[in-house]
């Protein structure tokens, strides 16, 4: 047996609906329920004993390990989370016939460490906000209500009494949560632009950073619980749109109880065994939190074309918004045959569809995002997006407008199959990270014309060997001439350097590309210094980027203006 982690849970999650505290332990299959039993033995006690009696023992089993928590208050994690690694530890050591120490002291030291953390008044405050409605937030040791212009926030060592507060001024600003695999940033950048063609401001969190407006507040990836409160804290903010992923969800749980929107872009095999995530459905229902927090007058947007996510949707309380890129779905037949809504693509045109309503939103030739409409990822993309506005109030001529518009600009969606022309060279920049957009990229760029290929891939070092070699035989979907596996030394997460593209490289080699054709020149500013060299009027090269982008884009404009060629030297 072993302690893999130990956290807070500041929101609902996949294995408590409220805040609390959480373990990871891998633990044989067969000696699983002696430690579950050990260890709810030992929390009961130890809860008992610090006075909180009420709270809600759980656990998720998984092959090779378990999660095991228990609900806290939400003025008390650290405390609690202290609670559980005892609990843990008592668990160990009953099982193993020996002694944990003196139960009284330990008891004793807890309880001090629960009155020295608790804040009464923070929970008050929030008792309040949720009576009303209002969003409640704290983090980054301040304590806020309401969101965007309606935001009231206070220092955490200096809140107000609840009664105190001018709740009269206090109010929330629509809400969406984006979450999926693929195209979630994408999404609420669609939606922030169409927040801009109806002149409201929109705050954005996303793996590429915090905006409202047309600021960057900050980069990096803000796609956790921090991104959402940096955004629903601005008063500027008249439209807040949540990049929410995976591992934010499984760490922290929900950033908010209550949106107004939720979107699933899609479900597919990424980052699957971390925190006992070891299945497609599995991930389908972490990714399906975000419907936890809609209500009945919200909406919940998912993706009818993803079998998966069908499985996992079924019961879902609030209304749901399919979208599916063929007219003939079935699950958005029934749907619409039930009363619901839906967005389809029919007859190349973006459709949202309800029981005797069809708004056309226009044809997807004439959408820069969709390259024509081959880009079909980005389609899918763009009807989630156009299903969210709606839900959250924006007019359909604002997004008729963002559509025929977004994606002119590489600037719109940087880092997402941006498109370059430099020395005779065309250069396809894109963020795919795991083998389902790699898939969906070489599916868009299927018809483009080029002399010859180059595709650069790399792998961040948490997925498991056989995602990493799925890496590379998707790359061969792009029929490359030759493929560069970088380094992402930003995200070895375990790995030894050099070990992930050895591994992308013996796997396109095990897959019938030639030695002469592979290339692992280092990090990614440096393979793609290599990928220019190799270049020649007429190539195509595809650069998936995840951590130099800037840098890359700096090299790109400096070649552009000295005139650089293909065959040239890149200095």
């Amino acid at each position: 047996m072993e302690l893999l982690d130990s956290r807070r849970l500041t929101g609902p999650g996949l294995l408590l609906d409220q805040p609390g505290a959480v373990i990871e332990v891998r633990v044989a299959d067969e000696r699983r329920e002696a430690l579950i039993a050990a260890w709810r033995q030992a929390a009961s006690r130890m809860l008992e004993a610090v006075g909180w009696t009420g709270e809600q023992l759980a656990e998720r089993r998984y092959a090779g390990g378990v999660t095991l928590g228990f609900t806290a208050p939400l003025d008390a994690l650290y405390a609690a989370t202290d609670l559980n690694e005892w609990a843990w530890s008592a668990a160990e050591a009953a099982i193993a016939g020996r002694s944990n120490g003196n139960f009284e002291e330990a008891a004793a030291r807890l309880r001090t460490a629960i009155a020295e953390e608790r804040r009464p008044g923070l929970l008050k405050i929030r008792d309040a906000a949720r009576a009303r409605g209002l969003t409640f937030l704290v983090g980054e040791d301040e304590v806020s209500v309401g969101a965007g212009t309606g935001v009231s926030s206070w220092p955490v060592d200096d809140i107000p009494e609840h009664s105190r507060i001018p709740w009269s001024e206090v109010h929330d600003v629509p809400i969406a949560l984006v979450t999926g695999s693929n195209g979630k940033t994408t999404v609420v950048r669609l939606l922030a632009a169409m927040a801009k063609a109806a002149r409201r401001v929109a705050g954005v969190s996303s793996t590429e950073g915090v905006t409202v407006g047309d600021l960057t507040l900050d980069e990096g990836d803000y796609s956790g619980p921090e991104g959402a409160r940096l955004v629903l804290r601005r008063r500027e903010v008249e439209i807040a749109l949540l990049e929410t992923a995976r591992g934010g969800l499984l760490r922290r749980g929900l950033p908010v109880e209550r949106s107004d929107v939720a979107v699933v872009t899609n479900i597919a095999a990424d980052h699957l065994g971390e925190f006992g995530v070891q299945t497609l459905d599995a991930l389908a229902e972490t990714k399906l939190l975000v419907a936890r927090t809609v209500g009945p007058g919200g909406r919940v947007v998912l993706n009818a074309d993803d079998p998966t996510l069908v499985r996992a949707a079924v019961g879902i309380p609030a209304p749901v918004v399919w979208f599916s890129l063929d007219p003939g779905n079935p699950v958005a037949a029934r749907h619409l045959a039930a009363g619901g809504r839906v967005a389809l693509l029919e007859t190349e045109a973006l459709t949202l569809v309800s029981q005797g309503e069809r708004e056309v939103l226009g044809p997807v030739a004439e959408m820069p995002i969709t390259a024509g409409g081959t880009a079909r990822h980005n389609v899918a993309n763009a009807l989630a997006a156009a299903a969210a506005a709606v839900g959250l109030g924006v007019p359909l001529d604002a997004v008729r407008a963002a559509l025929r518009r977004f994606g002119q600009d590489p600037a719109d969606n940087p880092g997402r199959a941006n498109v370059y022309e430099l020395g005779g060279v065309r250069i396809v920049i894109d963020y795919a990270h795991n083998p389902h957009g790699l898939a969906a990229l070489a599916a868009a760029l299927e018809a483009v014309p080029s002399r010859r290929r180059l595709v650069m891939i790399g792998q961040a070092g948490d997925r498991d060997d056989e995602t990493v070699r799925e890496m590379a035989r998707t790359a061969l979907a792009f029929r490359p001439d030759r493929v560069i596996a970088k380094e992402t030394d930003a995200y070895l997460r375990g790995r030894a350097p050099g070990e992930v593209p050895a591994l992308l490289a013996e796997e396109l080699r095990r897959s019938g590309l030639r030695q002469d054709a592979i290339a692992t020149p280092g990090s990614e500013l440096r393979s793609v210094r290599e990928a220019l060299e190799w270049a020649r009027p007429g190539d195509l090269l595809v650069l998936t980027l995840h951590q130099e982008r800037r840098q890359v884009e700096e090299l790109l404009a400096a070649l552009g203006d000295r005139g650089w060629k293909a065959g040239e030297p890149v200095g």
